[in-house]
């Protein structure tokens, strides 16, 4: 199972674009693209509740999250695209395994995404954060996708780039594995003791061989 931005695409640019398309609607100034970036991660309303905040910006949440839903509805694959390796690294992960995609993005926004980059084709499912599973840390969604595949929590691996992704991974029992290219953070206290971690995604084939 895989996270999505961060993890399978490189979504940094225009999710901070349209973050700051939203900020000059409401006639605030922009934010640095880092900034924004480092705000991913738990969901897109958490995200326009701190974009808003950074901003400087009081605005009613459901009218912002809105309206940043709409412009990054129209921006989405502007400029993401799958991270090097991925597209082939998945194709041959797919021959071996069940693959399937965790993410805290809309259901709505995940759906577009990989439609639109041509790679819902590799994945059994896809579910997103704002499904009745809730969302990361929340392992509710990597328990169905694990019930749903026919498998056992300690036979599955979640790939994630943040401490979201690996506190799920822990919560449910599965293995994890730490995708080091990404714009998350790793867990405050580290990695665990057989917890995997990975420089690039054409790493992940050996690194889940080699794990045995």
């Amino acid at each position: 199972m895989f996270d999505l931005d961060g993890t399978l695409v490189d979504s940094r640019r225009d999710i901070a674009e349209s973050a700051n398309e939203l900020l000059a609607s409401l006639d605030a100034p922009p934010l640095d693209h880092d900034e924004v970036v480092r705000m991913v991660g738990e969901g897109a309303r958490l995200l326009v509740s701190r974009v808003l905040a950074a901003g400087g910006v009081r605005e009613d949440i459901d009218a912002a999250f809105a309206r940043f839903s709409t412009i990054y509805d129209r921006r989405l694959a502007d400029h993401t695209r799958p991270y090097p390796g991925v597209v082939d690294g998945l194709a041959q992960l797919a021959g071996r395994f069940t693959l399937a995609v965790l993410t805290n993005k809309p259901q709505h926004h995940t759906d577009r995404l990989l439609d639109a980059l041509d790679l819902r084709r590799y994945f059994v499912q896809a579910l997103g954060g704002d499904t009745a599973h809730g969302r990361k840390p929340d392992p509710t969604g990597l328990s169905a996708l694990i019930g749903a595949a026919g498998a056992v929590p300690s036979a599955a691996l979640l790939v994630g780039d943040s401490w979201v992704d690996a506190e799920t991974a822990r919560r449910g029992g599965t293995r994890f594995c730490f995708a080091d290219y990404g714009f998350g953070s790793v867990p405050p206290a580290g990695l665990l003791a057989g917890e995997l971690r990975i420089a690039s995604f054409d790493a992940l084939l050996g690194a889940v061989d080699g794990a045995g």
